[in-house]
């Protein structure tokens, strides 16, 4: 048995987006020195909501984020409207999270939050100095060129170079990191593709749109097939994001990325037989731009040496379960609970990130497999799940109700038996 030691560790991370930032956090909170290496100058978001279900708040409330100040809005229910007339033809009450997936610490409600302002929320808790553990440094310009998991040393191409004790590779879906740790990744072009936009509330109400605003939930068009809308409000209910699908084949975009501009006369065209009222805040949306999807197969492994990968570098997903940003909270959660202050006394620093993998690689890589196949069939979406209708279905229980402390304590039995 390794000897205690009481002594952080260094922790260099490599992005600083959400997942980056969350585990910046998370690992603040168990006494370690952080440093946050963004390649831009600026450690900023862009983009449109998130959705965090319980899984995921969870997380955001134990490290002390300030959730309310990111301005969520509660989601309450999932409506499902007619495509082509937009009338209502199911509500799904999403019930009382706190009951049923909280405890007395935890409040764990649906929150539906700009990307930009959690971002700033997260800045705020690795960066400055409220809560438990030594602010985090943030180093922009920094980016890596090589990283050796073997030595710890990630050299960058402004020249400098560092070394630390474990490396977080949350550099996202075109991960810099994972082909220098041995992995190439294997994803074809997805048959869908997507748009995303904003409306501010009153330009809605102006329109006769309010009914957007304040019914605190999901709302769909389609989603049995490609063709699929689906719209959120958030920021305080002052802004409505929506994420428009569509086949690739329409514009047969091409460009990597999910920031290519489109105007809303674009948007407009691509459906045609939508719901009037969609199509006309479609015709007044903001901030369009499309997205092309992939198709990411499930990686061999997430750890090497000292380096682990983290959210979208280690399982890139599909949007259509709203868990992409929940399983980079819960990545870096499980970061947070193998390198806890005490870990030392039972295991290093890099048998810790092969117990990180072991605790989360299979329930991602579910997950991952259950956005593919909800990116068609909007009855394999975890809110109307049951495992009733189909042997083996991933359901809202199983993601939002999971224990990760058992799930680790078992783990940890399992190795001292066998």
């Amino acid at each position: 048995m390794p000897a205690r030691t009481d002594s952080p560790l260094q922790v260099a991370i490599i992005g600083a987006g959400l997942g980056g930032l969350a585990a910046a956090v998370s690992l603040r909170r168990q006494g370690h020195s952080v440093t946050v290496y963004e390649r831009y100058d600026f450690a900023g978001e862009v983009g449109a909501s998130l959705s965090a279900a319980s899984n995921g708040s969870r997380f955001l409330e134990e490290w002390g984020v300030d959730v309310e100040a990111a301005k969520p809005v509660i989601l309450k229910r999932l409506i499902m409207h007619d495509w082509s007339n937009g009338e209502v033809k199911s509500t799904y009450p999403l019930g009382d999270y706190k009951s049923k997936f909280g405890t007395v610490c935890t409040r764990l409600d649906y929150n539906n939050f700009h990307r930009i302002d959690i971002h700033k929320q997260l800045l705020k808790s690795a960066f400055e100095e409220p809560g438990a553990g030594p602010k985090c440094e943030l180093k922009v310009n920094f980016k890596a060129t090589d990283v050796n998991p073997d030595s710890g040393v990630i050299k960058f191409e402004n020249g400098e170079e560092t070394s630390a004790d474990i490396i977080v590779a949350a550099d996202g879906i075109r991960s810099v990191t994972r082909p220098m740790i041995g992995i190439e990744p294997q994803f074809e072009m997805s048959t869908s593709c997507c748009y995303r936009c904003i409306i501010g509330a009153d330009k809605l109400r102006s329109l006769g749109l309010e009914d957007y605003v304040s019914n605190e939930a999901i709302e769909f068009w389609g989603g049995f097939g490609i063709n699929k809308i689906v719209m959120s409000p958030c920021s305080n209910g002052e802004v409505v994001s929506c994420y428009c699908f569509y086949p690739a084949s329409h514009n047969n975009v091409r460009d990597d990325g999910w920031s290519i501009s489109a105007s809303p006369e674009q948007l407009v065209e691509t459906f045609p037989d939508l719901d009037p009222r969609m199509r006309t805040l479609m015709l007044n949306a903001e901030d369009i731009k499309m997205w092309r999807l992939y198709k990411h197969q499930p990686y061999p492994y997430w750890v090497k040496g000292k380096v682990c990968l983290l959210g979208d570098a280690a399982h890139p997903m599909m949007p259509d379960q709203s868990q992409g940003s929940c399983m980079a909270f819960e990545d870096a959660g499980a970061l947070g609970l193998v390198l806890n202050k005490g870990f030392r006394e039972n295991y290093s620093a890099v048998e810790g990130l092969a117990l990180y993998e072991s605790l989360r690689k299979e329930r991602a890589t579910r997950v991952q497999e259950a956005s593919f196949k909800a990116r068609e069939n909007l009855n394999e979406r975890i809110g109307w799940s049951s495992s009733a209708d189909r042997p083996g279905k991933l359901t809202i229980e199983e993601v939002c109700g999971y224990n990760m402390r058992d799930h680790l304590a078992k783990l940890i039995s399992e190795q001292r038996t066998a």
